[in-house]
């Protein structure tokens, strides 16, 4: 007889109070989630009224839910190396200094 394994992640909540409920080795946490909203509402001292099932992550593809830290600053342009590179010579030029050799 092989023995169940111990939950860890998002769960449906056992207590059938919110939509998911975090469980760590198979103990119910205070962490809850209702859709997008997460929160904290202590497990109750009661027996589950529901056996708890664990929640897929469903990951977007290729990474499109994940963005960069500098994202807000950004123009929304990507950076340019020939660009950067003329910006710069033009810059030197413009001080009379002499040219560097080319990378």
């Amino acid at each position: 007889m092989s023995q169940q394994p111990l939950l860890e992640g998002w769960c449906t909540d056992p207590f059938a109070r919110h939509e998911a409920r975090w469980l760590s080795d198979g103990n119910p946490t205070k962490l809850v989630r209702d859709g997008e909203t997460t929160a904290y509402d202590e497990p109750p001292d009661e027996p589950f009224v529901r056996v708890p099932e664990l929640i897929e992550y469903d990951p977007a593809p290729n990474g499109a839910d994940l963005r960069r830290a500098d994202e807000a600053e950004s123009d929304g342009s990507s950076f340019d190396q020939d660009q950067a590179y003329m910006n710069q010579m033009d810059a030197v030029w413009s001080d009379g200094a002499p040219l560097p050799p080319n990378p």
